[in-house]
């Protein structure tokens, strides 16, 4: 999209704004994807490697006093013709005004690149650009960059985010990694989940990639899931599992 729409549409508060990638600016990261559909796990080396490797300037955005609020990543790339323009890699923000506060911070960069594009998986998908925007001239481009394999059930479990207002215990039968089925207890309360294995016989069966789906907030509701071939002997059971992940939206921040 052009920046000049950007520093039309939008207008930032008081933020201070200074550069690089601390532990606090980290932690803000994990803190919010948890809010989405699961955790930031990288290795040790993904950080810098991400920022060599693309070339990124990262930036971080505060009220003054306050601790970080977002976290800015963009690169450079020069224009077909002349000039160049902005494509953000990481864009991370606690809320609504640090959102917009940061699309102004974009939308300045005008002087010096007519446009801005927004990585794939960059944005998580909340309306805040669209929303604000004054001219709807973005352009847009899709695919489907989703490889999620489980390998550590339990631990995937622990680290997701869950909603604290459910309480509730499932039965599942899961397939396991010989072509079987496992027997697993999911308990979700106060905002945290575990899963154990179990001699009970589970209410709702899911494959491995059914598995992957549902983990991801793929889900949305009851019939859904069933149309997508989980099997449920109980339909109650089957609305606790949907509600568990459904609140929390799938976002791939990062691909490669």
């Amino acid at each position: 999209m052009a920046t000049d729409d950007l520093k039309r549409s939008f207008t930032g508060e008081n933020f201070e704004v200074e550069h690089g990638l601390t532990d606090e600016a980290e932690a803000l990261q994990r803190d919010l994807a948890r809010q989405w559909n699961g955790p930031v796990c990288r290795p040790a080396w993904w950080t810098q490697w991400k920022q060599d490797k693309s070339n990124l300037t990262t930036y971080r955005f505060a009220p003054p006093g306050h601790p970080t609020a977002s976290l800015l990543s963009l690169t450079t790339k020069r224009h077909e013709r002349h000039g160049m323009s902005l494509v953000v890699h990481d864009f991370w923000a606690a809320n609504q005004p640090t959102a917009a506060a940061m699309l102004s911070f974009l939308g300045r960069h005008n002087t010096r690149a007519r446009t801005v594009a927004f990585r794939r998986g960059a944005l998580p998908p909340y309306p805040t650009l669209l929303h604000g925007l004054r001219h709807h001239r973005a352009t847009a481009d899709a695919w489907h960059p989703w490889m999620l394999r489980i390998l550590d059930i339990p631990e995937a479990i622990r680290l997701r985010g869950w909603p604290t207002d459910l309480t509730t215990a499932v039965p599942m039968k899961i397939e396991n990694q010989s072509g079987g089925w496992s027997q697993w207890m999911l308990q979700v309360k106060e905002g945290a989940a575990e899963i154990v294995p179990t001699h009970v016989e589970g209410l709702v069966a899911l494959t491995r990639r059914q598995l992957a789906v549902w983990y991801a907030g793929g889900y949305w509701s009851t019939t859904s899931a069933r149309m997508a071939g989980v099997h449920a002997v109980s339909e109650k059971a089957l609305a606790a599992l949907v509600r568990s992940t459904a609140q929390f939206e799938p976002w791939l921040p990062d691909h490669f």
